[in-house]
C-alpha cells in the first residue's frame, strides 16, 4: 500500500502525516474502533511446518504460536506460547474511564504495520506556555505490539502546538512511562496507578522547558550542542558538515516552525526543537509509518531523549 499507516482516526486538525478518518468529538469507543481500523481481534493458531521437502510431512511446533487478524486472516507474527496478547479493543478501552470522568479526550488512534503495532493518543487537558504564545499540551500515549518489537507502553508525551513536535515527558525523577513486557498480562488499572507519579511530574517537566526558553545560547554553544547530539565531528576542510547537521542547524537558525518565537530564537529550547522537528518531520524514512514508529518508539525517540538530556545540561 502507498502508506504503511494501515488505518487511523482522529478528531480536530488533520495530523501531520495527513492520513486518517476524521471524527466529530465525544464519539463512543465502538465508533473509534471501527474508524481507526481496530474492530478486529488477534487470534492464535499452532505453528505447522513441512518436515520433508520431498513428501508431505506436516508437523507442529509446540513451543510457538502464530498470531493473525480475525478479519483478514493475515498473519502478524510467530511468538512463544508465553506471549501475552493485548487486543485492539483493550488499547482503546484503556481510556474509557479516563475520558468519561478524568477529563481526557481521545485525539488519534490507529494501526501500524498491518496490525503489528496499535496505539492511541489522548489529550490530558494539561497545557502550559513557554514565554509568550509557545503552547505545550500534555498527552497520554498507549501503544503495544504483537510481534515482540515493543512492550505495551503507556507514556506521557508533550506536543508543541505550533509544529506538532512530540517529546516524551521526562524529568530526572521520572521517565513518564510504564512498560509491560508481553510475558506479563496487561492490567489497565495497575498501569494507571503506576502512571500517577508521572502525571504529577508535569509541572516539573514544564519548569525545565521554561528554563530552556530563558537560556540564551551563543553560536559556539549551539554548534557544540548539535555536534554532541548528532555525533557530528568538528568541521574541517577535509571533513565537511553532514547534510543532517546542516538541516538541523537550519531549523534552529530560522527555518523551523516556531523558530522565530521569543522562547525559541537563540535559546536552548530552540535547539531542542530543531532536533525534535527534524525527527518528527524531516528525518529520512521509507514511509510515514516508519517515521511515526521511529519518532515515538525507535531511534528517533532515542535521539529526542538525548537532545533533551543535553539541553538540560545547559540549565542545570
Amino acid at each position: 500500500m502507498a502508506h504503511e499507516i494501515s488505518s487511523m482516526a482522529y478528531i480536530g486538525a488533520t495530523p501531520w502525516h495527513g492520513l486518517g478518518n476524521q471524527l466529530t468529538e465525544q464519539q463512543p469507543i465502538n465508533i473509534w474502533l471501527k474508524e481507526a481500523g481496530m474492530d478486529w481481534s488477534i487470534q492464535q493458531s499452532d505453528v505447522l511446518f513441512n518436515a520433508d521437502s520431498a513428501a508431505l510431512n506436516i508437523r507442529s511446533h509446540s513451543d510457538a504460536k502464530v498470531l493473525y487478524r480475525s478479519d483478514s486472516l493475515e498473519p502478524l507474527s510467530v511468538v512463544s506460547n508465553r506471549y501475552k496478547v493485548v487486543q485492539p479493543h483493550e488499547v482503546l478501552n484503556f481510556y474509557k474511564d479516563l475520558v468519561s470522568v478524568g477529563g481526557f479526550e481521545l485525539e488519534t488512534a490507529g494501526v501500524l504495520k498491518g496490525g503489528r503495532k496499535l496505539w492511541a493518543l489522548a489529550k490530558t487537558g494539561q497545557e502550559a506556555r513557554i514565554k509568550g504564545n509557545d503552547r505545550i499540551k500534555a498527552y497520554l500515549l498507549l501503544a503495544t505490539s504483537c510481534d515482540g518489537t515493543l512492550c505495551t507502553t503507556a507514556q506521557f508525551t508533550s506536543v508543541r502546538v505550533v509544529c506538532n513536535n512530540t517529546l516524551q515527558m521526562a524529568t530526572r525523577e521520572s521517565s513518564g512511562a510504564v512498560k509491560i513486557p508481553h510475558s506479563t498480562k496487561f492490567d489497565p488499572m495497575q498501569v494507571k496507578e503506576a502512571l500517577g507519579l508521572g502525571f504529577s511530574n508535569w509541572d516539573a517537566f514544564m519548569r525545565n522547558l521554561k528554563q530552556l526558553g530563558q537560556r540564551s545560547v551563543s553560536p559556539e554553544e549551539a554548534d557544540q550542542y548539535l555536534r554532541i547530539v548528532l555525533n557530528e565531528p568538528e568541521y574541517s576542510e577535509a571533513n565537511a558538515d553532514s547534510k543532517i547537521f546542516q538541516k538541523v542547524s537550519g531549523l534552529y537558525l530560522g527555518e523551523g516552525m516556531g523558530s522565530d518565537y521569543s522562547a525559541a530564537s537563540g535559546t536552548a529550547w530552540g535547539l531542542l526543537n530543531a532536533v525534535t522537528e527534524y525527527v518528527d518531520h524531516h528525518r529520512r524514512a521509507r514511509n510515514q509509518d516508519n517515521r511515526l514508529d521511529s519518532a515515538w518508539f525507535g531511534q528517533g525517540a532515542q535521539l529526542k531523549h538525548k537532545a533533551l538530556e543535553q539541553a538540560l545540561t545547559l540549565v542545570h
